[in-house]
């Protein structure tokens, strides 16, 4: 009897590694990625008459009784029924996550049973011209943050004459509350291979790299075995699943600057450089790694094209609303009952994410606001949770989508403290290259202090830097780290007036005099 037990980050940190062990003492164990229901880790599945049946969360002194309940069939208290009849699985549309969970990461022939390699092998037949049309025609858009057209990038380096090219995977996914890169990479690695392959025949590329943050050592480790597994069936070499296209991989390490999700700072750390940001023009499609057209793409932009071949772009293109097409895979985090990835068409509302889907708080106290895009994204109040979840939608109220992370923050959060996190992290993750971001957030975080102690003048002042900064910076970084701020300054105005000197600030201020 198989059964499968998650080797997902999330899962282990939950002791699925104890799980599989004592129950691999009588059933064959299948590491397979999670399901993204992060309450129900580690969420082990049984197979019955083609049925993948949970049971979750199972703690590692709860797998012997569970281990019974498999071998007879009997009931048992943390017994989930059929897995995709759960709530949270079938309000679903899976397409970049459809095998995540399902199967074993690094089994080419699970990855082929359910779908894979079709988009590569359908790529190789109609050329590139028309796979950059069907990119195109989809509307798939960077995942990563800025939202850019995927087929605009590719046609521009497709049409670059240059004696090499290159495709570089950002996988330096630093967003707190963010994890959809990392469980891809854990779940379903070889879609992210095909993804990229097909960008290589798409432009001419014959080299790739995966940038991935050293602090995904799991990632790490699957995404460099699932490499060998591809170059050993033929996806990855000299001739691609046998055609006349060559292209190969490998994955690269960075040290965890923050700032190295912007392409250019990448682009240089991959380089052994600096990771600082470059200025533009010249831009990364014409004059990017080692100064060479390149393509950079998040992994979930790489990750979805695969479908995108295999079932044609105009398909994508039905899904979603306005010009955010597709399906997003929205993260779920922070204060909320119901934690996880949650793949859908662009278009719900904000409001129905955090408390249908979400299930509201998991304190049970009411909603206040919910960071949306990362640290450096707006905290939206819950007065605008009707906003749809889009690109444009949600610019329109001062957000920003970014890698679709969402944190959630109850009534008890205080505006202020978090707007001086934001500020803070500004400051320690700066690459240091432009004045505005460097010096500019070292001063928003002591103008916050002066407010918290009472001296409403610097509100101003920290709203003429935020000014200074977002138009002033030279990369996103500190141009976008006035949003948090100046969003919490603007809904929640209360949070920063009529305010007292906290302890802890006048402790840290005597120590340092």
């Amino acid at each position: 009897m198989r059964v499968w037990v998650p080797l997902d980050a999330a899962a282990r940190a939950l002791g699925a590694d104890e799980v599989a062990e004592a129950l691999g003492r009588e059933f064959t164990i299948t590491r397979n990625g999670t399901r993204g229901m992060i309450w129900l880790e580690p969420l082990i599945e049984v197979e019955r008459d083609g049925v993948r049946y949970g049971y979750g969360p199972v703690a590692p002194e709860d797998a012997a009784s569970v281990a019974e309940a498999i071998r007879s069939g009997g009931e048992h208290p943390l017994a989930l029924g059929p897995v995709e009849e759960l709530p949270w699985m079938k309000a679903q549309t899976r397409l970049t996550f459809a095998r995540v969970g399902v199967i074993d990461p690094l089994s080419v022939s699970e990855y082929e049973a359910h779908g894979g390699l079709v988009g590569l092998s359908r790529a190789i037949e109609i050329g590139p011209e028309r796979i950059v049309e069907e990119v195109t025609e989809s509307g798939l858009r960077g995942r990563g943050g800025a939202g850019f057209p995927t087929g605009i990038k590719w046609k521009t380096v497709a049409g670059a004459k240059a004696a090499r090219k290159y495709i570089v995977c950002n996988a330096d996914e630093g967003d707190s509350g963010s994890f959809a890169d990392r469980m891809l990479m854990e779940g379903d690695p070889l879609v992210l291979i095909e993804g990229m392959a097909i960008a290589g025949i798409a432009t001419g590329a014959v080299q790739g790299y995966v940038y991935i943050r050293s602090e995904y050592p799991d990632a790490i480790r699957l995404m460099e075995a699932a490499i060998g597994k591809a170059r050993q069936a033929g996806i990855l070499g000299q001739s691609v699943l046998g055609s006349a296209h060559a292209y190969d991989m490998e994955v690269r390490v960075g040290a965890g600057a923050y700032v190295c999700g912007e392409e250019t700072s990448l682009l240089n750390s991959l380089e052994g450089k600096r990771g600082v940001v470059r200025a533009k023009p010249p831009i990364p499609a014409l004059e990017g790694f080692l100064g060479r057209p390149t393509v950079v793409n998040n992994v979930i932009s790489l990750a979805s094209v695969p479908w995108i071949l295999s079932h044609g772009g105009a398909e994508y293109a039905k899904l979603g609303i306005g010009r955010s097409k597709g399906t997003i895979p929205i993260q779920i985090a922070g204060n909320v009952k119901y934690g996880g990835l949650f793949e859908a068409a662009f278009g719900m509302s904000l409001g129905q994410i955090i408390n249908e889907v979400g299930g509201g708080t998991a304190s049970g106290r009411p909603v206040k606001a919910a960071q949306v895009g990362g640290p450096l994204g707006s905290y939206i109040p819950h007065w605008n949770f009707d906003v749809p979840f889009g690109y444009e939608e949600l610019a329109g109220k001062e957000g920003l989508l970014g890698h679709a992370g969402i944190t959630v923050f109850d009534d008890t959060a205080d505006m202020l403290k978090l707007a001086r996190f934001a500020m803070e992290f500004c400051a320690v993750e700066s690459c240091g290259k432009c004045t505005p971001c460097r010096i500019g957030s070292i001063r928003g975080v002591e103008t916050i202090d002066r407010i918290a102690q009472g001296d409403e003048t610097g509100i101003a002042i920290l709203t003429d830097l935020c000014n200074t900064m977002k138009w002033g910076s030279l990369c996103a970084l500190g141009g976008f780290a006035p949003f948090p701020v100046m969003s919490a300054l603007t809904h929640f105005p209360d949070d920063f007036s009529g305010r007292r000197e906290p302890r802890a600030i006048i402790r840290s201020r005597e120590a340092a005099e």
